[in-house]
């Protein structure tokens, strides 16, 4: 997939750990842990907008669009 999940740089970017984003968004650790994989197959704009206010982040912070991904697959 050609949009890649940075959301362990942005947690440790701020000091803020997995377990206090889990309980501020109110999502289970294990979903977390899917979204920070990058194995979720997609994320409600209400989750993303919890997650962008509690660290204080934009999208662009937490989700990274790479071109030659998409171009690999394609080939």
């Amino acid at each position: 997939m050609a949009i890649k999940v940075c959301l362990d740089e942005v947690l440790k970017e701020k000091g803020v750990t997995s377990k206090e984003l889990c309980q501020y968004i109110g999502i289970t650790e294990a979903n977390l842990s899917i979204l920070r994989s990058g194995k979720a197959k997609g994320i409600r704009f209400n989750t993303l907008n919890k997650i962008c206010f509690y660290l204080k982040c934009d999208v662009k912070d937490l989700l990274h669009y790479d071109e030659k991904e998409e171009e690999d697959e394609k080939a």
